[in-house]
């Protein structure tokens, strides 16, 4: 089986495949290393040979996790390193190494799956969006703030901001004007990222007119989904470019 890791700033996502590297077998998100390897402690589920990974983390904190799966699970482990050009797909960075690998691989995925032009939109601790052309020119793209910024940000810097997920998520249910302070901040943070949304939708189609496709992709796309009905979302759009960047025989 093969053990597939998105290693990102505040979690990691992993999922198992079949040896076939197609097929799912199971998959989750956690938040330690130790967490990941608990979670794969079954060996009689996972019977893993091969890992491939991409990490933004540090080099330290990610060697350190290949460390462990080694001496763990006995794993040959592939990392995702930055690219000049591959799959079709030019690196639009100045510096190409400096292009964050998590959204390197998303972009590839979504070059692979339009087989054209692209629009690749990424809700997690930071929302991305990155374009690219039908001839697999990367543009570039934009990073701001995810919903988890704004609203850390607002309570750690704002003294009387205080609530909890269950209130966040309620608050969730309508974006009227809010009444308390929970509906408030939520409420105005979701018309921020839908803004943003809009404004990226508005430039693709200042690019390539209707001819692009739009990919929804990390832990708060179904927050914009319905902005973007068109839109396909993808949860492993990650993944997909990680399969094309480490292919494993």
């Amino acid at each position: 089986m093969i053990l597939e890791l998105d290693c990102g700033n505040s979690f990691i996502k992993w999922r198992v495949l079949q040896a076939d590297g197609v097929t799912p077998v199971e998959g989750g998100v956690v938040s330690s290393d130790s967490d990941l390897l608990a979670s794969l402690s079954n060996a009689d589920k996972f019977q893993l040979k091969k890992c491939r990974l991409v990490s933004v983390r540090t080099l330290e904190e990610t060697d350190s996790l290949v460390a462990s799966l080694v001496d763990v699970f006995g794993l040959s482990v592939a990392r995702a390193v930055p690219a000049r050009e591959m799959a079709g797909v030019r690196n639009g960075y100045e510096d190409y190494e400096r292009l964050g690998l998590d959204r390197w691989l998303a972009l590839l995925g979504g070059f692979r799956l339009a087989s054209g032009a692209c629009l690749v939109l990424d809700f997690g601790t930071a929302i991305t969006a990155d374009f690219v052309a039908a001839d697999g020119e990367h543009l570039g793209g934009f990073i701001c703030p995810g919903m988890p910024l704004m609203r850390n940000q607002l309570r750690t810097h704002t003294r009387r901001i205080r609530y909890d997920d269950i209130a966040a998520e309620r608050a969730h249910e309508s974006l009227a004007p809010g009444r308390t302070t929970v509906e408030a901040v939520e409420r105005g943070c979701m018309l921020m990222l839908r803004g943003f949304v809009l404004t990226q939708l508005e430039l693709a189609r200042q690019y390539w007119g209707k001819d692009f496709v739009v990919f929804l992709t990390g832990g708060d796309a179904n927050l914009v989904s319905g902005v973007v009905p068109d839109a396909r979302v993808v949860p492993d759009l990650v993944f997909v470019g990680l399969a094309m960047a480490c292919p494993l025989s």
